[in-house]
């Protein structure tokens, strides 16, 4: 199906959800009248007693029926409080919010379970918190208990399951509830092994289904390029991205590399006047990319080293880099001693690191820079400086039709034959 025929076909599909112009703040209390007296002054000084916290700002956004629809953002970006007003927990300020169909909120996990209750019970239970009937909860509670694989556990209280056994069940009355729009918060990571491949095999099931719709929100990038077909991404109460899923998912995994940054380079604006890894005679020695992106194993990625050099005495030197593996860990590549300079004062030098042989991945560039009197002992140097994590270069790789379960991808990097069998 070509892309317009996806298009006009999407635009056949009735819209179930739409959120048009929302925006909501909570007010921070900041100091506490103790008494009618202190609560006059306050209020000649024009001190409220609270904050206005902003936590959404003009959101907008259509579902369409048959959709997987993720929304994604770092903690505090208002994903939360923007899952409750879809769900009518709380109330916008301004905007609205319009469904069409049933629509079954899964916030969190077991809430509204009674340890006290039985399994059973607590099934009936959560389906009238859900607003289904009993007839209606007793058409659905067979497929909720196989499922939950929990058929001998059933009439036992609730506070005898285990952990993960509570987990399952609740989970399963997520999934099984039949709504129209099924509305899931982080809840993809439960049960063992088993039990996730049973919920992997459920979602392909249900995103075959036209009539059911799915709103997931999620930290985790894999199941956005999996499971959605259309994403959005909240940053600070906004909507920064929506639309195509992996144009969301990429600039997620690039606002979490800038914001991780950040907080490093914050960190160390306040340690001493030379960061880890320089000193006097190297105030400066840092790895930055030339384009700040997401890479595919087809380009070939550039980056600079900066140094500044004041000692006065340094003849030969050496930057020896390596690549690390972020996520995976271990070291893909080590240059070891190929790099050789003798130029003192502030320079850049410019790098290049073709990635044909690099599966997805996060990856980070080290260097350091060591005068080594004799290259045959590599183990007798003077280490003038070394790049910490803030001055470090991080980079990530994403390929169309790979996954991230390796470091070199196997058709171009490593491949293992069979020479024989016995």
């Amino acid at each position: 199906m070509s892309e317009n025929e996806m298009m006009q076909a999407e635009a056949e599909r009735p819209v179930v959800l739409k959120v048009d112009h929302v925006a909501k703040s909570f007010k921070l209390p900041t100091e506490q009248a103790t008494g009618l007296k202190m609560a006059f002054l306050n209020w000649t000084k024009g001190i409220k007693g609270y904050t206005e916290q902003k936590v959404l700002k003009d959101i907008n956004f259509e579902v369409h029926q048959g959709d997987f629809f993720g929304i994604v953002g770092r903690n505090g970006s208002g994903k939360s409080t923007l899952l409750k007003i879809i769900s009518q927990i709380y109330v916008p300020e301004q905007g609205n919010v319009s469904v069409q169909g049933k629509l079954v909120p899964f916030i969190e996990l077991g809430v509204g379970f009674n340890p006290e209750l039985t399994g059973r019970e607590n099934v009936y239970l959560n389906g009238a918190l859900l607003g289904f009937s009993r007839d209606e909860i007793d058409a659905m509670y067979d497929d909720i208990v196989e499922f939950a694989e929990l058929e001998e556990f059933m009439d036992q209280k609730l506070k005898n399951y285990s952990s993960g056994m509570q987990v399952r069940l609740a989970f399963s009355v997520a999934i099984k509830a039949q709504g129209d729009i099924l509305v899931l918060d982080e809840v993809l990571a439960v049960g063992d092994e088993a039990f996730q491949r049973k919920c992997d095999n459920f979602f392909a099931e249900i995103k075959k289904d036209p009539t059911k719709t799915v709103i997931l929100v999620t930290h985790s990038m894999d199941a956005v390029k999996r499971y959605c077909n259309k994403a959005l991404l909240i940053k600070d109460g906004e909507v920064v991205a929506y639309g195509d899923k992996n144009d969301v998912a990429d600039r997620y995994t690039l606002e979490n590399l800038k914001r991780e940054k950040a907080e490093e380079k914050e960190h160390n604006e306040q340690a001493d006047k030379y960061a880890l890894g320089l000193s006097r005679e190297v105030p400066t020695f840092k790895i930055s990319p030339v384009v700040d992106k997401l890479w595919t194993c087809d380009e070939t990625f550039e980056f600079v080293i900066e140094y500044e050099i004041t000692k006065k005495d340094v003849g030969d030197f050496y930057i020896p880099m390596s690549v690390l593996d972020v996520k995976r860990g271990g070291v893909p590549y080590d240059c070891g001693v190929s790099f050789k300079f003798n130029q003192t004062g502030l320079h850049k030098i410019h790098f290049s690191l073709p990635l044909h042989l690099f599966n997805d991945g996060d990856f980070k560039i080290i260097a350091t820079m060591r005068e080594i009197p004799d290259t045959n002992n590599l183990r007798e140097f003077n280490q003038l400086a070394f790049t910490n994590d803030e001055n470090s270069c991080y980079f990530s790789i994403r390929n169309e039709g790979t996954t991230n379960f390796a470091g070199l991808l196997n058709d171009r990097a490593l491949r293992i034959s069979c020479d024989s069998i016995n």
